[in-house]
């Protein structure tokens, strides 16, 4: 019986303690959902925090070398980029006029210089392209959840309308003979679309070719 008791207490002492854990979570969630704009649905505002919540994992979860190629071509993409170059290059040729007190280092045509920015401009290529690699590869499991949702999205509606013109018959209404209900309940594969698409672009081709 004692054991009972203390396995009771134990029991109700965990309730207690998730009771208070929901609360909070209940609470902080009222608080993060305060300033959310009134002219939109919460399903509006819980799909924009998903999206954000998903980017923000996937930068999170980025390797030290793409973080670290994403900082460089960010910043080799602001105006500060350009300005610290013009800065950059000015004091060296000024430097190297020999008008300064300074010897030349490297005097005209400046092939140091030049050195310097062809093998800066080769790193600077290879990490943009390191990190258009990396926005590439989201932006296709972006494009495969959306052709999921999309394909899922059809099946449904496909299927509700089915569900429709079984209640119609079961009802005994008539279909209107120039409806378009029969060409939408038909299912709509992707790759009979997409060799439609292909079929009608060809033929758009050959068509604007002049004639021999």
């Amino acid at each position: 019986m004692a054991r009972e008791g203390a396995v009771d207490k134990t029991t109700a002492k965990r309730k207690d303690i998730s009771r208070m854990q929901q609360s909070r979570l209940n609470q902080e969630e009222k608080a993060d959902h305060a300033e959310d704009n009134p002219a939109l649905s919460h399903v509006v505002e819980r799909n924009i925090r998903t999206i954000i919540q998903l980017r923000l994992r996937a930068a999170r979860e980025r390797s030290v070398q793409n973080r670290i190629a994403d900082t460089i071509t960010s910043f080799s993409g602001r105006m500060v980029f350009v300005y610290v170059h013009i800065v950059w290059f000015g004091v060296w040729i000024v430097l190297n006029t020999g008008r300064v007190g300074v010897r030349p280092f490297d005097p005209f045509p400046y092939g140091l210089l030049t050195m310097v920015v062809s093998l800066e401009a080769i790193f600077l290529s290879t990490l943009v392209l390191i990190s258009q690699n990396r926005l590439s590869e989201e932006s296709e499991h972006r494009a495969d959840l959306a052709l999921h949702i999309g394909l899922l999205t059809e099946y449904e509606l496909t299927r509700v309308l089915h569900m429709l013109d079984a209640i119609q018959d079961k009802m005994g209404i008539d279909n209107d003979a120039d409806s378009d209900l029969a060409d939408l309940e038909m299912e709509t594969k992707p790759e009979d679309v997409l060799a439609e698409i292909e079929r009608l672009q060809q033929r758009a081709l050959r068509s604007k070719k002049p004639p021999a």
